[in-house]
């Protein structure tokens, strides 16, 4: 039977639907990734975020309520660039669906094209080729197709055909694409999105597969044990539905409950939509905030994960940490580091708080927001230190008004650890320290050694399948077997030797023997470079190379 009128029950159904699709086929989209190394994140970014909004839709019948705590759900979980121009374009399908009850495929089709405004708007260049283009083709098309027949399955046929057709001309777009033979990883992301959506309207259940390599992983049970001690609390995660027989339903205090749980624990996610309080808390006792949330409704959902598990399991969750006042300061500074050597090296450098994460394992704007909390300061600078970060750390930045935010444009671990290192607040115009921190990191080559994944032929450089590949920016530079090997000509196509500062880091694949060889070796032949070698302990990149 065809669906005349989409309602929010159905809605949340069919983003839980494209959820399941686009987890099944993670490591496809992953894998869709123009340099051929390990590190494609899209499919991962573009599920944990999706999967943000499905876990928050609600239950709500009316289309208006369920989009728009969606779109909020995505809003705090988008992690990636692919991840946040997903959340904008649901955050425009919200916008469209306002005061909606109830939509039929022409409202549907409508609220898309203000899903495509908003996509376009989160990027500051758009470019075409990607998951932009794919979406404002598709939705041009379904749009020009409509009819007084239409129905929900009709219209997502219609953007499904063309959907894919649009896919298959990115290459002929993006230079890029079609040099490393691929079609763009968010476009196809977008598609399993789609797919799982029609799945769901025709009755069919997605299973996981062997492709979901990412979202909930499973548990080793054995790493909290009978003598262990609860160390890091408890993830705890609920809907609240308020109850007219308990609580004035609009007139409840959600800033008291906000106050709460941050007594009761740390890193707080707390908004109400409609009848449904959101709580995202980590906690030492989640009885306690569960016992005293029921006295304004019941719960619709519940979560809760024991931290230690997941910290030992997933290096993106975050150590519970009782809230504590710390002095008041000026500036503060967030950067984002993967990598136990990295960490240390940024604190060193004067972060108050380094944010866990970078390629293959991009943040949340909620981690982010978490991090600024722990800061009291009237302006944070935040470094992403990762390309793929900054629309996340800006998106974070607009959310949180406990502070002013400024996102110093970083986009490898080089640049921000230079700017780290040279930042200079004592004019305290944060204007012209950002100009400053432009300034020097303008200055800085990164250079990068991976092993690779895939054969291509890229700048030139005959990429072969588990050879080691040097890489500055977007181009490959050299390819060889021996991971030294590679990372000596990668520093000598960067003019290593005009630089006056080399800072070798290290990765977690890198033995003590590799790194002292690598690092007499550079000395002997870069006299007059000061070379500083760090044990990184960075995943993916066996080699990071920053000149200053």
């Amino acid at each position: 039977m065809e669906t005349a009128v989409l309602n929010g029950a159905l809605y949340a159904g069919l983003l839980a639907g494209g959820a399941a699709n686009l987890k099944a086929n993670i490591k496809t989209v992953n894998d869709l990734n123009v340099f051929p190394i390990p590190d494609g994140d899209t499919g991962d970014n573009m599920f944990l975020t999706i999967e943000s909004g499905a876990d928050s839709a609600g239950g709500s019948d009316r289309l208006d309520v369920t989009a728009k705590a969606a779109a909020r759900g995505m809003l705090l979980g988008a992690r990636g660039n692919s991840g946040v121009i997903l959340s904008r374009i649901f955050a425009g399908l919200a916008k469209g669906l306002a005061g909606v009850e109830a939509a039929d495929a022409r409202t549907l089709g409508k609220a898309f094209e203000s899903g495509v405004a908003e996509a376009y708007g989160a990027v500051s260049v758009p470019v075409e080729g990607t998951i932009l283009t794919v979406l404002s083709d598709s939705v041009r098309f379904a749009n020009q197709n409509l009819a007084d027949d239409s129905t929900i399955e009709s219209y997502l046929d219609d953007f499904s055909r063309e959907l894919y057709l649009s896919l298959d001309r990115t290459p002929d777009l993006l230079d890029v694409l079609k040099e490393a033979g691929v079609v763009d990883s968010g476009g196809a992301g977008l598609g399993y999105i789609i797919e799982g959506m029609k799945n769901t309207l025709a009755g069919v259940r997605t299973e996981d597969g062997d492709q979901a390599a990412s979202g909930k992983r499973r548990v080793d049970l054995d790493a909290f044990t009978e003598d262990s001690v609860l160390e890091f609390g408890y993830c705890t995660e609920f809907l609240l539905r308020l109850q007219r027989c308990k609580v004035d339903i609009d007139a409840f205090d959600v800033d008291g409950l906000r106050d709460y749980l941050n007594r009761a624990g740390d890193s707080v996610v707390c908004f109400k939509e409609g009848s449904v309080v959101k709580v995202h808390v980590h906690t030492m006792s989640p009885g306690k905030v569960f016992n005293h949330c029921q006295k304004f409704g019941e719960f619709l959902t519940v979560k809760v994960e024991n931290m230690t598990l997941q910290h030992n399991e997933n290096h993106m969750k975050e150590k519970f940490t009782p809230r504590v006042n710390k002095p008041h300061k000026q500036f503060g500074i967030v950067s984002v580091a993967a990598g136990e050597g990295i960490r240390k090296a940024f604190l060193e450098q004067g972060c108050d708080v380094v944010v866990d994460g970078g390629q293959s394992m991009n943040p949340s704007a909620e981690n982010l927001i978490s991090a600024f909390k722990e800061i009291n300061a009237d302006t944070i600078f935040v470094f992403p230190n990762n390309g793929n970060i900054i629309l996340t750390a800006n998106q974070a930045a607009a959310l949180y008004k406990d502070a002013q935010i400024r996102v110093v444009p970083t986009k490898t671990i080089g640049e921000g650890y230079a700017a780290i290192s040279m930042l200079d607040t004592t004019s305290g115009d944060a204007d012209a320290i950002i100009a400053e921190l432009e300034e020097v990191i303008s200055g800085v080559v990164t250079a990068m050694v991976s092993r690779a994944v895939r054969d291509a032929d890229m700048d030139g450089v005959a990429v072969k399948k588990d050879d080691y590949i040097g890489f500055a920016g977007d181009k490959i530079l050299c390819d060889d077997p021996d991971k030294n090997t590679a990372a000596q000509q990668l520093c000598d196509a960067a003019n290593a030797g005009r630089y006056d500062i080399m800072l070798l880091v290290c990765g977690s694949d890198v033995t003590v023997d590799e790194a002292q060889s690598l690092y007499a070796s550079l000395q002997k032949r870069y006299r007059r470079t000061e070379i500083v070698m760090i044990d990184g302990g960075q995943p993916v990149y066996d080699y990071i190379i920053i000149l200053e």
